[in-house]
C-alpha cells in the first residue's frame, strides 16, 4: 500500500514538473493535485531530457540541411518556445536585481519581482545569448548536440540544490509563480542525481570529450558555490528567479569549458 502511494506521488510530481517547466499542453492529458507543484524541482532534470533532446535534435539534424549557425539559432529558439523563456525571464530578473539592488536585500527582491526589465537585464540577456550561440556554433554539430543533452539536465540537477541549501527568501504568498519548492528527500535526491547524470553518458561514449568533460563537471560546481555565496550573503534565501538564473549560468559554464578546452586541444 505504501509503495503504491509513493509511486502515485512520484507520478503526480513528474507530471507537475512537465506542466510547470514547459509550455506544452500536458495539463490536457493529466492534471496533478496542486500540492505536487511544490515538488517540481525533484523532476526538473527530467524535463531537461525533453528540452535538451528537442534542442539537440534541432541543432544536429538542422546542420545537415542548413548552415550550422542557422541551425544553432533555431535550436535556441526551439527551447525558448518549448519553455516559454521561463528560465531566461528568471535570469533577466536576477541580473536586474543584483545589478541594480547592490547589497540591499529588500531592494534586490523588489527589483526581481518587478515585471519590467531594466538595462542590466537587457545587457545580461544579450551577453548570455551571444556567448551561448558562439559556444554551440564553435563545437562540431555532433559534439554540440551531445553537450546539450548532457549539460541541460546536469545543470538543472545542480541548480536544484539551492532549494536544499537555502530557505525561500520571501513569504509564500509573495511568490511570483505562487509555488514554493519543498525540501528534497533522500530518495528524491537519488532520483535527482540519476536524472542529472545519466544523459552525460552519450558524451563520454560518442562525443570524444571524455577528458574535457571532467573539467566541464568540476568547474560548474565551483561556479555554483560562488553563486550560492552571493545569493546567501545578499538575500539569505533563494527565489524562483535565482533557480532559473543558476541553471542557465551553470549550463553556459559547461559550454564555455568545453569550447575552451577543445580550442586548446587543437594542433
Amino acid at each position: 500500500m505504501q509503495k503504491s502511494l509513493n509511486t502515485s506521488k512520484w507520478y503526480n510530481n513528474a507530471w507537475a514538473a512537465f506542466i510547470y517547466f514547459t509550455r506544452l499542453p500536458f495539463y490536457k492529458i493529466y492534471e496533478p493535485p496542486k500540492s505536487a507543484y511544490r515538488a517540481v524541482v525533484e523532476f526538473w532534470p527530467l524535463t531537461g531530457w525533453l528540452t535538451a533532446s528537442v534542442m539537440a535534435a534541432t541543432l544536429y539534424f538542422g546542420s545537415m540541411v542548413m548552415p550550422h549557425a542557422l541551425a544553432v539559432t533555431l535550436a535556441i529558439v526551439a527551447r525558448l518556445l518549448l519553455t516559454g523563456a521561463f528560465h531566461e525571464d528568471g535570469l533577466a530578473d536576477f541580473i536586474d536585481g543584483f545589478g541594480g539592488g547592490g547589497s540591499n536585500r529588500q531592494r534586490v527582491l523588489d527589483i526581481m519581482k518587478d515585471s519590467h526589465i531594466g538595462a542590466y537585464g537587457v545587457i545580461g540577456l544579450v551577453t548570455y545569448f551571444a556567448i551561448l550561440f558562439l559556444c554551440l556554433w564553435s563545437l562540431p554539430p555532433l559534439s554540440a548536440a551531445l553537450s546539450i543533452i548532457a549539460a541541460d539536465p546536469f545543470s538543472k540537477m545542480l541548480a536544484g540544490q539551492v532549494v536544499q541549501m537555502l530557505p525561500y527568501a520571501r513569504n509564500e504568498n509573495e511568490a511570483k509563480s505562487k509555488v514554493v519548492y519543498r525540501k528534497v528527500s533522500i530518495g528524491s535526491s537519488i532520483a535527482l542525481a540519476f536524472q542529472g547524470l545519466l544523459p552525460a553518458i552519450p558524451l563520454f561514449l560518442f562525443g570524444g570529450m571524455a577528458t574535457r568533460w571532467e573539467l566541464a563537471v568540476f568547474i560548474p560546481c565551483i561556479v555554483m558555490y560562488f553563486l550560492y555565496m552571493k545569493i546567501y550573503r545578499t538575500l539569505h534565501g533563494y527565489t524562483g528567479d535565482c533557480c532559473g538564473a543558476i541553471f542557465l549560468l551553470l549550463e553556459l559554464t559547461i559550454y564555455l569549458t568545453l569550447c575552451i578546452t577543445n580550442y586548446n586541444a587543437m594542433p
